[in-house]
């Protein structure tokens, strides 16, 4: 391959990385949106959140279309067929983020202003902020190619399980003491849910960010903490 065949690729894999790091950041502003949303039964930001996934939809198939040109034209190998690969998988993952964000929008409309236990809005609250930043942590990571942050975004997967555990587990009893509040407490469990998968597709991408640097595998037996099957 001519150094301006090689140049001209490591342009295009450096685009492809910058389109990536696009479709995150709108992944992150939809679901940061779609919880506040909830939090604050704000109708309208729900409504453009919903509307606003298109965007991320679109970029997505961008990405996929060039990630085939890729493949086709250059076939890489070794570090690069990893680079591509990964790519292709973290598109997938934050186009799954984008569609959890607009399904914790729909149950905002759902609930329809009538929130209200506003104390556990608020642990979902906390729940996103942890999600959201393992997010952030591990896109930085894919741009860095930082194995290692990638790593520790993994193991604090955890975290993130045993909040959502203890939130399912404090919204059952809710229900319980008060059956008049059951139906806002579904949408709540639904939304718990959404935003504890946030977490599962940040593993996912530091998986993959974890191949594509080293060549090898992070172990796939991670701590799962939700107990909620069992609860």
């Amino acid at each position: 391959m001519s150094e301006h065949t090689v140049s001209a690729y490591d342009e295009e894999l450096t685009a492809m990385a910058g389109k990536i790091a696009e479709m995150g950041g709108l992944a992150e502003k939809a679901f940061a949106d779609a919880v506040h949303a909830l939090v604050s039964q704000d109708l309208a930001l729900a409504k453009s959140t919903i509307a606003n996934d298109v965007r991320l939809d679109a970029l997505h198939q961008e990405v996929e279309v060039k990630l085939i040109e890729i493949i086709a034209r250059r076939q890489p190998m070794g570090q690069d067929l990893r680079e591509v690969t990964a790519a292709t998988r973290i598109a997938n993952d934050l186009e799954r983020v984008g569609d959890l964000a607009k399904n914790v929008a729909k149950r905002v409309i759902a609930i329809d202003s009538d929130l209200q236990s506003k104390k556990l809005a608020i642990g979902v609250e906390h729940m996103t902020e942890l999600a959201l930043s393992q997010l952030k942590q591990v896109l930085d990571a894919y741009t860095r190619k930082d194995a290692e942050t990638a790593r520790k975004v993994q193991e604090a997967d955890a975290e993130v399980d045993a909040i959502y555990t203890s939130l399912f587990r404090e919204l059952l009893t809710y229900m319980m003491e008060d059956p008049r509040v059951i139906t806002q407490c579904v949408h709540l469990l639904f939304c718990a849910k959404n935003i504890e998968r946030i977490g599962d597709h940040a593993t996912n991408i530091a998986e993959n960010v974890f191949y594509m640097v080293t060549g090898e595998r992070l172990p796939e037996e991670r701590a799962k903490v939700d107990e909620t099957g069992a609860a």
